[in-house]
């Protein structure tokens, strides 16, 4: 598979879908982007939530709500077609490679950090706040996966420079407490 190819097609669906996603629900005020896959790394799928779904977020929950992909509003919205040949791409791979420990988790890792790179591209670039006008809190995640503690940190600086960092920060000092 080729790697660079893959990193630009999930760039332009991820700029495909955040422009829909805005084009329909901007009103609403987008907060949040996100890009996420799965343990078996069969799929990149887009997430977005707003600012008007969290006005009705229960307080004790609210920050799990504002900042989990999986509890999105938008989630799986956006560039359908181009996120579907993303994963059909990746479940094709991974299906010559069925036995393969050690490809698997380099292939995995690979397709975890290109995820992660795109999300920073968009943002040093200004994508989001070009379009919205507002600060977006970016995130990457893989469904029924923890990150360790310090690397989610490390992923959060990365891709934020903003007020949502700091929150998201301090939320995480709560947890196991």
């Amino acid at each position: 598979m080729d790697f660079e190819i893959l990193k630009q097609q999930i760039e332009d669906a991820a700029r495909k879908a955040f422009l829909e996603v805005y084009e329909k629900h901007g009103a609403e005020e987008i907060y949040s982007f996100a890009l996420y896959s799965d343990e078996g790394a069969m799929t990149v799928c887009p997430a977005a939530n707003t600012l008007k779904v969290m006005e009705n977020a229960e307080d004790d929950d609210a920050l799990y709500y504002k900042y989990e992909p999986a509890e999105w509003t938008y989630e799986m919205e956006g560039a359908d077609k181009e996120f579907d040949v993303i994963c059909t791409q990746l479940r094709t791979e991974l299906s010559k490679h069925d036995e393969d420990d050690q490809w698997f988790e380099s292939f995995q890792a690979k397709l975890y950090s290109i995820c992660i790179e795109v999300l920073e591209k968009l943002k040093n670039e200004n994508f989001f706040t070009k379009i919205t006008g507002k600060d977006i809190f970016l995130i990457f995640t893989v469904s029924d996966y923890e990150f360790e503690h310090e690397d989610l940190k490390n992923l959060i600086i990365r891709l934020n420079d903003n007020d949502y960092k700091n929150e998201y920060l301090d939320w995480m000092a709560t947890w196991g407490n």
